[in-house]
Parts: C-alpha cells; structure tokens; sequence
C-alpha cells in the first residue's frame, strides 16, 4: 500500500475554498445529491482512484442508494437498475472523462441534451471536470481510503465538512 505524500488541502486551503465553493454550488443544483454521486462514483471509477471510489460510494450509501445500484455502476449498461437521466449523465460523465480524439460526439451530445436543460448539461459538465482534477490531485499524492478512516466517513463531521472534498 502506498502512503501519502502530502496533506494537498491543508497545503493550498486558498485552492481548495474554491474547489469547494464549486462542490458547494453543485450540491445545491438541480442534480440532487443522488445523480452526483453517482456521476462521481463513475468518474472516480474510471480514473482508478481508490479514495474518491470509497468515498462517493460511501456517500452515496449514506444519502440511502441501494447496495446493489450502486455496485453496478461500473456495468451501467448492462443493467435495468438506471433511470434514462441517470443514464445520460453517467454517458456524459464517461466520454468528458475519456474525451477519445479530443471530442465528444454529437450522439452523445444530443444524448445528454435529450434528458438536461441547457444549463443542467453545463453544470454536470462542471461536476465532471471537478472531479477528474480531484481524482488527478488524490492519486498523485497517493491518499487512500484508509488516510481518514474513520473519521471521514460519511455522517462524520470532518466528512461532512469537505475538508478534503473528493
């Protein structure tokens, strides 16, 4: 198991007030905290970040996700568990994530734009881009699920409190 480098938020809190004034604003959108999880979870997933994985997880059992749901994430497709706007966020949060040939397609476009607004499709487009930084800057000093445990567990108040907000 690696062990971490540096305490990132405690090092830049200038940065990271800001990061968490996004993760502010978008709790508080129209998302609610259900598809941002999951939105983060898959992100997460896909970046191979162990830390955010359990946390977005762990949060997202916390505001009462199924077990199940939630476990299949990663095979979203292949799965009945997921709504049509879940769907498309979780397409969204994938191609922004992997941009293949610096692009996203029109398909997957108009995929999105059929289930958001045009200013629900920006801020899911934030909450992407937030959390692949958080990702690249968790993975890169190497903090991992057991760094906080269990204080920052969902419900606990250092958790709560986005102290480190991935």
């Amino acid at each position: 198991m690696m062990m971490s480098r540096l305490r990132y938020a405690d090092l830049s809190p200038e940065g990271f007030k800001h990061l968490r004034a996004l993760s502010d604003y978008l709790t508080k959108s129209e998302f609610g905290e259900s598809l941002l999880n999951l939105v983060y979870l898959r992100v997460s997933q896909i970046n191979g970040c162990p830390y955010c994985v359990d946390l977005h997880w762990g949060d997202a059992r916390a505001s009462g996700e199924d077990m199940q749901k939630l476990n299949a994430v990663v095979v979203w497709r292949e799965t009945p568990w997921f709504s049509e706007r879940e769907r498309a966020a979780l397409n969204w949060a994938e191609v922004v994530t992997r941009l293949r040939d610096q692009r996203v397609s029109d398909e997957d476009y108009e995929y999105a734009k059929s289930q958001f607004t045009d200013k629900e499709l920006v801020d899911l487009t934030l909450a992407v881009a937030q959390m692949n930084a958080l990702n690249r800057i968790t993975i890169a000093f190497h903090q991992t699920p057991v760094d906080e445990a269990p204080s920052r567990r969902p419900g606990s108040e250092s958790h709560r409190s986005g102290r480190y907000l991935v």
